[in-house]
C-alpha cells in the first residue's frame, strides 16, 4: 500500500491489521471486519445519501451491503495530499455470482425483488441530518429513448458523408435502417403503454433502484448474499434493475428463454410485477441498446482508427437482436 492510502487510513478510528491490493482497491482486515478502501467519484453532497439508504437496509431489512464507513472529521469521503478522494466501506468474504449456475443467478433475482420491497428514500429523522438532499430522480425512458434516436441520427449522417469507410462503418450502415425502425417503433409503444403512470408513482414513492444490479455486485458469502456498489443508485421505476440485471445474464446465456422465464418467476415469488411492469421490461429489452451503444462509442472516439473489438461488439449487438425479439415474443407474448 502506498503513503498516500496510509495516510486516507489514519483518518478513520479503526486499527488495520492488513490490507491486499485487488483491482484498484484495497482490503482492510480490521477489528470490526473486513473492508474496502477505494477511490471514488461520490461527491460530498451525495455520500450521506448514499449512507442513509443503506444503513437503513441493515437496519430495516438486515441486508448485507457496502456502507461506507464515518471517519474521525464526520465524512464519508476522505482526501489524500494528491487530491484523490476515497472511500471506506464494509466489505464480506466471498465470491460474485457465478453467471453460469442457474441455482445463483435465481437467488440473486430474489435478492434483488428483497431489496425492491425496503427501498423507498426516507429522510433521515435526526435533526442535524434535515439539510441533506434528495436522491436524484431517473431520466423518463422516453427522453433517453428519443435521445438515443437523435444520436444514432447523427452517426449515420456523420458515415453517409465520408468517402473512405471502414468494415465498422459499412457494417453499421448496413443495419441500420433496421435498427432505426425498432428504435423508433418501441418509443412509440412505450408512449401507449402504462410506463407514464408507473414513472409518476415510482417518484410519488420515492422507489428507490439499485442502478447496476449485475452479477459482480452480488457476492455470495457463508452469512448470505452481500449486495455492493450502490453508488448509482436513484429514485426510478424498480423495474430498470430487472431488466438490467435479466439482460446481462441473458447475453452470457444466447438468450435462454427457459433461464429467463425462471428469473422472471424468481423475482416474482417475492415481488410479483403487473402488467404495466412486465411491459417496461419488454420495450426495454426490445429497444436495440447494444447498437446505440456501440454506434455512440464509435462517434465520441478517434475514428481513424477502429479497434476490431468494436465490430465484433456490433455483429454481436446486431445477432442479439433477433435472439431478443425471439425471447419476447415467447416470454413476454411482446411482438414487433
Amino acid at each position: 500500500m502506498r503513503e498516500y492510502e496510509l495516510e486516507i487510513l489514519e483518518q478513520y478510528e479503526i486499527e488495520v491489521k492488513g490490507t491486499r491490493k485487488i483491482r484498484g482497491a484495497f482490503f482492510c482486515d480490521t477489528k470490526e471486519g473486513i473492508m474496502l478502501l477505494k477511490e471514488t467519484d461520490v461527491s460530498d453532497r451525495r455520500a450521506p445519501l448514499l449512507y442513509a439508504v443503506l444503513h437503513s437496509l441493515e437496519e430495516d431489512g438486515c441486508f448485507n451491503v457496502d456502507t461506507p464507513i464515518y471517519n474521525k472529521e464526520g465524512g464519508l469521503v476522505s482526501e489524500s495530499r494528491d487530491g484523490s478522494r476515497y472511500m471506506l466501506k464494509k466489505w464480506y468474504s466471498g465470491r460474485e455470482c457465478d453467471v453460469k449456475r442457474e441455482y445463483e443467478i435465481l437467488q440473486a433475482s430474489r435478492n434483488l425483488a428483497e431489496l425492491h420491497n425496503k427501498m423507498r428514500w426516507r429522510p433521515p429523522q435526526k435533526a442535524e441530518d434535515a439539510s441533506v438532499i434528495r436522491p436524484p430522480t431517473g431520466r423518463h425512458l422516453r427522453e433517453e429513448f428519443l435521445r438515443h434516436n437523435r444520436e444514432l441520427k447523427k452517426v449515420r449522417s456523420f458515415m453517409r458523408n465520408k468517402v473512405s469507410k471502414s468494415v465498422f462503418e459499412f457494417l453499421l450502415l448496413e443495419y441500420f435502417e433496421k435498427m432505426y425502425n425498432l428504435a423508433e417503433e418501441v418509443t412509440r409503444r412505450l408512449e401507449k403503454s402504462g410506463y407514464d403512470v408507473l414513472y409518476k408513482e415510482s417518484i410519488e414513492n420515492q422507489s428507490l433502484v439499485h442502478g447496476d444490479y449485475n452479477y459482480h455486485n452480488v457476492l455470495f458469502t457463508s452469512n448470505g448474499i452481500a449486495t455492493t456498489n450502490f453508488e448509482h443508485f436513484r429514485v426510478d421505476v424498480q423495474v430498470q434493475d430487472l431488466y438490467y440485471f435479466l439482460r446481462k445474464v441473458m447475453e452470457k446465456h444466447q438468450w435462454q428463454e427457459s433461464l429467463g422465464q425462471s428469473m422472471l418467476e424468481a423475482y416474482q415469488s417475492v415481488r410479483p410485477l403487473d402488467s404495466r411492469e412486465l411491459e417496461c421490461i419488454a420495450l426495454c429489452l426490445a429497444y436495440p441498446e447494444k447498437f446505440w451503444k456501440t454506434a455512440n462509442t464509435y462517434y465520441h472516439s478517434n475514428k481513424a482508427w477502429i479497434p476490431e473489438k468494436n465490430v465484433a461488439k456490433l455483429q454481436t449487438a446486431i445477432t442479439q437482436t433477433e435472439e431478443k425479439l425471439r425471447f419476447l415474443e415467447n416470454i413476454f407474448t411482446f411482438i414487433l
